[in-house]
C-alpha cells in the first residue's frame, strides 16, 4: 500500500499516519518527494484495510500496490537511483559505463594482460570470475580466494575498481575483502539466503538475472536485497533460455526499457553470456544502448583461444579497442 499525502500535510499529520501504520502492525517507509510525501506500507501479506488511514488529516489518496517487488519499485521509490563502485557512477545522467575483463580469473599474467587491454581501450570496472559455478562439475572452476589477490593486484595496477561473483554465504568475507562491486550471478538470483546476506552489507551490488527467470522474479529477487538496507544495486539482463539454440541464450533487450520503467534501480547488459559468440558481442552492445542500458558487461580475454572458460565470447584486445571507439561515437548521437 502506498499513501500519498496532501502537498500541503504538516509533519505532525505526517508522524501521524506513520504511527497509524505501524500500530496495524507494519512498516512505514516515508518516500520525500519534491511536491509532496508518500508513505510505503511494508510487512503486510495480504490487503489492507485501508479506512482508518484514509480518513486521516493530510492524507490525499491510498493505493493498493499488489507488486511482490515494492521498494525497488517507482511506485515507492520516483527518483533513479544512482550506484556508485569506488567512484564510478552508474545511473540515469551518468555516461554508459563498461565492465571489462575474463570470464575467469587464470594466472597473475593473464589477468594483468587482460587489465592493461581494458584500461586502456576506456572501461571503467575490472571483471574476473575468482569461483565459478559451471555446469559440469569437471570444468574449471576457478582460483577462488587467490584468483581474488589476483584481481585485485590487477585492479589496482591499472587503477580500476573490481568486480567479481559470490557464489555462497562462506565465500563474503573473501569476495568483500578484495571486491569493489558484488556480483549475484544468474544460478544464484534466487538464493534468497544469499541475497538477504549481501542486503546487510554496504558493498553495491550487481543482480543478474536468471536463466529463467520472470521480470517480475528479477525484480523481486533484487527486492530481497533492498528490504535488508542496501538499495545500491545494479540489475543485469544476461540472456534467458528458449527454445533457441543458434545462441547461448537469447537477449531480451526490451527487459531494458521495461525495467527502467517499472524501477529505479539502474541496469546493464551482459551481451557476452547472452548470445555466447564474440562476433554478436559489438552489435548486441550497441543496441542495449539504443535501448537505454546504463551500461555493459563484456568478457574480453588477451588471448581468447588458451582461454579456461568462454574463449569464444570473449574479445581480444583489438576487437575490445574498436567496439570502445564505436561505442564512443554512438554514446554521442545518442546524447545529441
Amino acid at each position: 500500500m502506498l499513501i500519498v499525502m496532501d502537498h500541503s500535510a504538516a509533519s505532525e499529520q505526517i508522524e501521524a499516519v506513520i504511527a497509524a501504520v505501524e500500530e496495524m502492525g507494519l512498516r512505514a517507509e516515508p518516500i520525500p518527494g519534491s511536491l509532496r510525501t508518500a508513505i510505503g506500507v511494508l510487512g503486510n501479506q495480504g490487503y489492507v484495510e485501508d479506512a482508518t488511514i484514509r480518513n486521516l488529516p493530510g492524507v490525499r489518496e491510498v493505493l493498493h500496490v499488489s507488486k511482490p517487488y515494492k521498494l525497488v519499485s517507482r511506485d515507492f521509490h520516483p527518483q533513479s537511483t544512482t550506484v556508485e563502485v569506488a567512484g564510478v557512477r552508474v545511473g540515469d545522467d551518468c555516461a554508459p559505463v563498461m565492465m571489462a575483463g575474463p570470464c575467469s580469473i587464470e594466472s597473475e599474467e593473464q589477468m594483468l594482460a587482460s587489465a592493461r587491454i581494458v584500461k586502456a581501450a576506456g572501461a571503467q570496472i575490472l571483471r574476473g570470475g575468482a569461483f565459478k559455478p559451471r555446469t559440469g562439475p569437471h570444468s574449471f572452476q576457478g582460483l577462488g580466494v587467490e584468483g581474488l589477490k589476483l584481481l585485485r593486484q590487477a585492479g589496482d595496477e591499472v587503477g580500476m575498481p573490481v568486480v567479481t561473483e559470490v557464489m555462497r554465504i562462506g565465500q563474503l568475507d573473501d569476495v568483500c575483502r578484495y571486491a569493489d562491486l558484488l556480483q549475484i550471478g544468474a544460478r544464484n538470483m534466487q538464493n534468497f539466503d544469499l541475497l538477504k546476506e549481501v542486503g546487510k552489507l554496504r558493498h553495491p551490488v550487481l543482480l543478474k538475472r536468471g536463466m529463467s527467470a520472470t521480470i517480475e522474479e528479477f525484480l523481486a529477487a533484487a527486492e530481497y536485497i533492498v528490504a535488508e538496507g542496501n538499495d545500491q544495486v545494479i540489475l543485469c539482463e544476461r540472456g534467458i533460455r528458449t527454445f533457441e539454440k543458434a545462441t547461448r541464450n537469447t537477449l531480451d533487450l526490451s527487459v531494458v526499457p521495461l525495467v527502467r520503467q517499472l524501477s529505479h534501480l539502474p541496469i546493464i547488459v551482459d551481451p557476452s553470456h547472452a548470445t555466447g559468440k564474440r562476433s554478436l558481442v559489438p552489435v548486441m552492445s550497441k543496441a542495449a544502448l539504443v535501448c537505454g542500458a546504463h551500461g555493459l558487461m563484456v568478457e574480453v580475454h588477451h588471448d581468447p583461444a588458451r582461454a579456461l572458460c568462454d574463449g569464444a565470447q570473449s574479445l581480444n584486445g583489438p576487437q575490445f579497442d574498436t567496439l570502445m571507439d564505436e561505442l564512443r561515437c554512438l554514446a554521442g548521437f545518442l546524447s545529441a
